[in-house]
């Protein structure tokens, strides 16, 4: 048994290859090449017929899986997956697959539970659990790949549950897995953050020139304190000077996310001051309408609200675009379903559908 240096068993896909091959023993090594891509196609132990049966229950008892399902939701007309896994220390994450005609993104997650306390997600109101490993990282990634086929999951989104930059080592880790073992283009990943700039000076210096996305919501200090606490240690001045550093190092688009909160930032100043901010930055706006949760009771605007919030960035000149929001009816936010999991004390998996979405 390999023990991580949590102290926790390490599971598939927290070891190197070199660690499968010792875990192997005497076999040849073409045996732990084989593993190692059949795990990363997101095949089972079992399914690896190219392995002898007793290497096959070598490799099950060996490599055991870190993601065990809880609960599994559908909802769009089948175009939108969440999975809520328990870990092997009985933590709790969720993962989004979101489909397309021609394609499919991920969001994955980076920890369970989340300290940054922002008032509207779910998954701050919850508290902070624990870092995910670089293995419970990727396999989300993994699993997600397979289930989207035939689609090619062409994007993965580190927006999941907590806070990416805050556990840095392991999600700079899995996004070089991505990229090395599964063939992921660094201009198909984007680590998300709410604005820890030690943590994007560290993206700045790095090699794979990933997509940043910043968790804005508030383009001015006393709001953003309000909205996002962090803002408190790092405010905007210091957060936007980090974000131009990231965007002249590296020459990728920045993205700022808004939640739009009816009545909270959704005015024609908020959008005055979002555009001072992006313009110069030449960032792309991704105006999301806010999905409910528990402990915000505050919800997003009437979709003409949205509109004209939209326009009114697109007036001043702004690349600005409304996400859709998708799963609403399944808790995709970050953190609901994991949090009404808790409520009703679910442990066995269960299978939540909703009708297929009106396709327009």
């Amino acid at each position: 048994m390999i023990v991580g240096v949590s102290g926790r068993r390490a599971t598939r896909f927290d070891l190197s290859p070199a660690e499968v091959a010792a875990m192997l023993g005497d076999e040849p090594a073409y045996r732990a090449r084989q593993v190692w891509s059949g795990i990363h196609a997101g095949r089972e132990p079992e399914e690896m017929a190219e392995l002898p049966a007793a290497l096959r229950e070598k490799v099950a008892t060996g490599l055991p899986a870190g993601l065990h399902l809880v609960q599994e939701s559908t909802s769009d007309g089948g175009d939108t997956d969440k999975w809520l896994w328990r870990l092997s220390d009985g933590a709790a994450v969720e993962t989004v697959l979101m489909r397309y005609p021609d394609r499919a993104t991920v969001c994955v997650s980076t920890q369970a539970g989340c300290a940054m306390a922002c008032s509207f997600c779910a998954t701050g109101q919850a508290g902070f659990t624990r870092h995910l490993t670089t293995g419970e990282i990727v396999e989300q990634v993994v699993r997600a790949r397979r289930s989207a086929l035939p689609r090619r999951l062409s994007n993965v989104v580190f927006m999941g549950m907590g806070e990416p930059l805050a556990n840095y080592g392991p999600t700079w880790a899995a996004v070089e897995r991505l990229h090395h073992d599964l063939g992921l283009s660094a201009r198909h990943l984007t680590v998300s953050t709410v604005g820890l700039v030690p943590g994007i000076r560290r993206l700045t210096a790095e090699a794979l020139p990933v997509n940043l996305a910043v968790s804005l919501h508030a383009a001015n200090d006393g709001l953003r304190d309000e909205l996002v606490p962090i803002n408190r240690r790092w405010p905007l001045a210091e957060l936007l000077a980090a974000c131009r550093e990231y965007v002249d190092a590296k020459g990728r688009r920045l993205s700022f996310e808004w939640a739009l909160i009816d009545g909270v930032n959704d005015r024609p100043s908020d959008a005055a001051e979002l555009a001072d901010i992006a313009l110069p930055l030449a960032a792309h706006v991704n105006l999301i309408p806010l999905n409910p949760t528990p402990g915000y009771l505050v919800r997003g605007p009437s979709a003409a609200k949205v509109r004209a919030f939209r326009d009114r960035l697109r007036g001043f000149g702004v690349n600005a675009t409304v996400r859709r929001n998708k799963g609403t009816d399944i808790d995709a936010a970050c953190g609901q379903l994991a949090a009404r999991a808790a409520e009703a004390g679910a442990s066995q998996p269960v299978v939540l559908s909703r009708p297929p979405a009106r396709r327009r």
